[in-house]
């Protein structure tokens, strides 16, 4: 720290109160910390800093909590094949799946609805879309509520889908909850991999209740700008989640490693009574 700002400092003590400013905070970058995410490549949580692996959850299951989440999916094609080791950006891409980014220089049609990579059986091999869905949320570890925040990026397996024995992906479980009047940041969400794809796929269940006193911790990080940029769909990165590339920012050091979460039940067993849970936890 430079001799000038040490003096200043002494003399000033409150301003070291106040924080970072959205603008210093955007141009100084990562450095508070660098960006964090949860990888679901190869089928394991994987906690992922500045695009390094710091560490690896083999348990089948994770509980998070969610501090904010996109309002709407987004999409990104990329007009060649993803090989590995490859930082390219997407050729197209949206922020809310309706219309092309108004930074895109060719968009291949006025909106995704009518774009021909939307199209089901678009992607390689006749299958899929050529243009990739995925849902951007922010979470917490629950024992770590004032702790971190992550980037958990869910691709379309993930985020829609039907209910599978209690566990729902990611949209439908969030409808579950509404139609309870139960908020996703006021309960500890069970993630956990559904062994029947051949691809990485989530699927989600509630694992208990945030309680009161913490509510309010959760709202704050959820207005923390950690938590918006984790929501934000930035072309420099590279978003196929399915294979879930690396992706290109400064290097920072290590932070604290994702603790594993203990299993106490079996990956399979089923949530028998989630209606039931879910409205105690439902506000009167």
């Amino acid at each position: 720290m430079s001799n000038d700002l040490v003096a200043i400092l002494q003399n000033n003590p409150a301003i070291v109160g106040t924080g970072l400013d959205e603008d210093t905070a955007a141009v100084a970058g990562g450095m508070a910390g660098g960006s964090k995410r949860i990888s679901i490549k190869g089928g394991v949580f994987r906690m992922m800093v500045n695009g390094k692996e710091q560490a690896v959850n083999e348990d089948r299951s994770m509980n998070v909590v969610f501090v904010k989440m996109s309002h709407n999916a987004s999409r990104t094609w990329y007009a060649k094949a993803y090989k590995e080791g490859d930082k390219v950006s997407p050729a197209c891409w949206s922020a809310d799946s309706k219309t092309p980014d108004p930074a895109v220089k060719e968009p291949p049609a006025p909106s995704c609805d009518s774009c021909p990579n939307s199209v089901k059986g678009s992607g390689q091999g006749g299958t899929g879309t050529a243009c990739r869905l995925s849902w951007r949320t922010a979470v917490v570890l629950p024992g770590q509520l004032d702790g971190n925040i992550y980037q958990l990026v869910l691709p379309a397996t993930s985020a829609f889908g039907k209910e599978d024995n209690g566990r729902w992906p990611f949209r439908p479980y969030v409808q579950m909850l509404a139609s309870h009047n139960v908020s996703a940041g006021a309960v500890i969400t069970k993630m956990q991999f559904d062994t029947k794809s051949p691809t990485p796929r989530l699927l989600f269940s509630p694992a208990g209740a945030v309680s009161p006193e913490d509510m309010e911790t959760i709202r704050n990080q959820g207005k923390s700008m950690a938590a918006e940029n984790a929501i934000k769909l930035t072309v420099y990165q590279t978003d196929s989640v399915e294979g879930d590339e690396p992706f290109e920012t400064p290097k920072q050091e290590a932070q604290e490693p994702v603790k594993q979460q203990s299993k106490k039940k079996s990956e399979e067993e089923p949530a028998e009574e989630v209606s039931d849970l879910v409205k105690k936890w439902a506000k009167k």
